[in-house]
C-alpha cells in the first residue's frame, strides 16, 4: 500500500513539471524614438558647395524649400568642355570612416558628363595624382570596390577636416560652402572633392538636360 502511494506521488510531480515548461508568457514593452530630417548640407553625409556656375551662384544649391540639392551648371554651348574642379565636396560627419563605393548618373538627354573624386580642389583631375575617374559619359569606369574613403568626422556641420576648415553658410545658394584649397587624402581626411566636366560635342542639340547623380556609401563599424 505504501509503495503504491509513493508511485502515484512521483507521477503527480512529473505532470506538474511538464505543465510549467509548456506555459506561455506574454508581455508588452514600449520604446519611444526620435529622428530629425536635416538640411542636406548639415547631414551625417553632407554636401558642401565650392565652384560657382555661369550665373554667379554656386553649382551646388538647395531647392524645394531647401530640402533637396541641385547642381546647376548654367548655360552651355555646343563644342565646349566646361570643367568644375571643385563642383562640391562630400563630407563625412560620422565618427567612423565611410567608403564611396559607386557613382551612377541618369539623364534626360545624351550624357556628356564626366566625374572624378579627388583631393586637390585647385587642380584638374589629370594633374592630381589622387584622382579617381568614376563616370564617363554614360559609363561607370571605376572598377574598384572603394573609389574613395572619407575618414571619420566630428559631427559638426560648421567645419570639415576636423575643425581646420570652416564651412560657412551661403544665404543665396542656401548651402554650406568653402573656398579652402587644402588637399584631402583618401582614408585620412573626412572629405573629398568632386570634379565634374561637361564635354559637349560640336554637333550637340540645343535644349535643357536634367538628371540625377547617385553616390553609394558603405561603412563597417564595430
Amino acid at each position: 500500500m505504501n509503495g503504491m502511494r509513493k508511485k502515484l506521488l512521483i507521477v503527480g510531480v512529473a505532470l506538474v513539471a511538464v505543465s510549467a515548461v509548456a506555459a506561455t508568457q506574454y508581455a508588452r514593452a514600449e520604446l519611444s524614438y526620435t529622428y530629425n530630417i536635416n538640411h542636406p548640407s548639415n547631414g551625417f553625409i553632407r554636401f558642401v558647395g565650392g565652384d560657382n556656375a555661369t550665373d554667379g551662384m554656386r553649382v551646388l544649391r538647395a531647392t524645394n524649400g531647401n530640402t533637396t540639392l541641385e547642381l546647376d551648371f548654367g548655360e552651355m554651348t555646343a563644342g565646349v568642355n566646361k570643367t568644375y574642379t571643385a563642383a562640391f565636396a562630400i563630407v563625412n560627419e560620422e565618427n567612423f570612416s565611410v567608403d564611396i563605393t559607386d557613382v551612377d548618373v541618369t539623364t534626360s538627354d545624351t550624357d556628356y558628363m564626366q566625374i572624378w573624386l579627388h583631393g586637390d580642389p585647385d587642380a584638374k583631375a589629370e594633374d592630381d595624382a589622387s584622382s579617381v575617374f568614376v563616370w564617363n559619359k554614360g559609363t561607370d569606369v571605376d572598377g574598384a570596390a572603394t573609389a574613395w574613403t572619407c575618414g571619420a568626422g566630428n559631427s559638426n556641420p560648421a567645419d570639415m577636416d576636423g575643425a581646420a576648415i570652416a564651412t560657412a553658410w551661403d544665404s543665396t545658394a542656401q548651402v554650406r560652402y568653402t573656398e579652402d584649397t587644402t588637399v584631402a587624402s583618401s582614408g585620412t581626411d573626412d572629405y573629398v572633392w568632386v570634379q565634374i566636366s561637361l564635354d559637349i560635342p560640336s554637333g550637340a542639340s540645343t535644349g535643357a538636360s536634367t538628371g540625377t547623380i547617385t553616390f553609394d556609401f558603405e561603412a563597417s563599424t564595430h
